[in-house]
């Protein structure tokens, strides 16, 4: 049987465009803090330095269309979020194993924010063309939805296309804010040190490095402080920012024993591009599992009920602060922390490494879809009603052919999938399966 991937409409007023300093990014249908909107209207304004954003915005772009495993397949429109005093654009590749996010901060903007919001904006051909031809310090006109895009770009003939939207795209959000939230600084170059770096890198392999004075050495295994960076090609739509870049700032797990996740952010005059890579080409982070345990965990139901009084509470905060939040709703700070875990997991909130803090953003999809489209979680609900518990806390799920041993609290199991694994891209179905059977035991 074969499965349909779903498909993304996109509706634009009319098309990007460029002309006479004007900038024009046009919207499709999102979310703002009235609800949803067929083309919000974010800001309009001034971009304080046109050069670096246009190269930036481009590389966002550039993303969307690339495929850096198995090259091929549609383009997709990235995704921009008004937080009020900052914009962020993000995009993911069509594998799946890069995310791409330019946050375009106060120092870059001089105008009116119109609405907070998420949504879709249009990158065409023609745009792309005459952002690469940008330069200069000259102040940039930027409109994010509204009637200037439809003046800006000509005649305003309605945009409409339609493109298959992976489940794993889709899922690949809520990924990496799981992911990238327990990932700490790990080197910052300056200047030409990290221009140095950058361009010293070499395609394929998987590498590591480690702090060393000014730079990042290679290192010959994983090591406490290391940061692991799979496919270095995945960095090169950060090339052209590089006359740019003042610095280079790197993230990662504290003590990696293996391939990991990194963040690769390059700091530009009043902005960020950041791009998360995932452990490996050939694994998209769809595939990672982190947001598993907190769909399926123990707390799991409170953590949802929590979530959805705390996301009713978010109007597109550029920082979340969880202090803030549980007096408000009169959670404790630690139900708090879980409940923004669980909308992390449906892609409601996203992480800033740089400044350790979530920040909210609302898809422009359907929310309940990200959790529902894990094919491990929808198996673990269908072997759920099958499990035995034993005395020992431990239990025999379903496999094929046989049952698999899952070991009290779900350490491990019997299965292939671990075995290959061992948890490094999250819980296999079995003690996903062994999980949602305890959560309905302690009910």
């Amino acid at each position: 049987m074969s499965i349909t991937a779903p498909v993304q409409g996109y509706s634009y007023a009319g098309p990007s465009g460029m002309a006479d300093g004007r900038l024009g990014l046009a919207t499709s249908g999102g979310r703002t803090r009235a609800g949803t909107a067929a083309r919000p209207h974010f800001f309009s304004g001034v971009v304080t330095r046109p050069a670096p954003a246009a190269a930036a915005l481009l590389g966002v772009a550039e993303v969307a269309r690339t495929r850096y495993h198995r090259p091929g397949g549609a383009s997709r429109d990235p995704v921009i979020t008004c937080n009020g005093d900052r914009l962020r654009l993000e995009s993911f590749s069509g594998c799946g194993g890069v995310h791409a996010r330019l946050d375009l901060l106060p120092a870059a903007l001089d105008g009116d924010v119109h609405d907070l919001g998420t949504t879709n904006i249009d990158v065409n051909a023609p745009l792309r063309e005459a952002l690469a031809r940008v330069g200069g310090d000259d102040p940039l006109h930027l409109a994010v939805g509204g009637a200037e895009v439809v003046v800006t770009t000509g005649d305003g003939a309605t945009v409409e296309r339609k493109v298959p939207l992976p489940e794993r795209w889709l899922r690949g959000f809520a990924e990496v804010q799981v992911i990238t939230a327990g990932f700490d600084p790990r080197a910052e170059l300056r200047g030409p040190d990290a221009v140095r770096f950058l361009r010293s890198l070499r395609t394929g392999g998987s590498l590591w490095f480690v702090p060393a004075g000014r730079t990042l050495r290679p290192a010959a295994q994983p090591q406490p402080g290391a940061v692991h960076l799979a496919g270095p090609e995945r960095l090169r739509t950060m090339l052209p920012l590089l006359r740019f870049a003042t610095a280079l700032r790197v993230y990662g797990p504290p003590a990696p024993d293996g391939p990991v996740a990194s963040v690769w952010e390059l700091e530009l005059p009043g902005m960020r591009y950041v791009l998360s890579v995932s452990p490996a080409t050939h694994r998209g982070f769809s595939g990672e599992g982190a947001v598993l345990a907190a769909l399926a965990g123990a707390d799991a139901d409170r953590a949802a009920d929590d979530a959805e009084l705390v996301g009713g509470l978010l109007s597109f905060e550029p920082r979340i602060d969880p202090v803030g939040l549980a007096d408000r709703s009169g959670l404790p700070v630690d139900r708090v922390r879980a409940a923004l875990a669980c909308l992390g997991a449906a892609g409601r909130v996203g992480f800033d490494a740089a400044e350790a803090a979530c920040f909210h953003r609302e898809l422009p999809y359907d929310a309940a879809r990200v959790t529902e489209l894990n094919p491990r979680l929808r198996a673990a609900r269908d072997l759920a009603a099958e499990v035995r518990f034993d005395a020992d806390g431990s239990a025999a799920v379903p496999g094929t052919g046989r049952d698999h041993r899952v070991a009290a609290g779900g350490a491990s199991c019997t299965c292939e999938w671990w075995a290959r694994y061992r948890g490094g891209r999250g819980p296999c179905r079995h003690i996903l399966a062994a999980a949602l059977a305890g959560r309905e035991e302690t009910r």
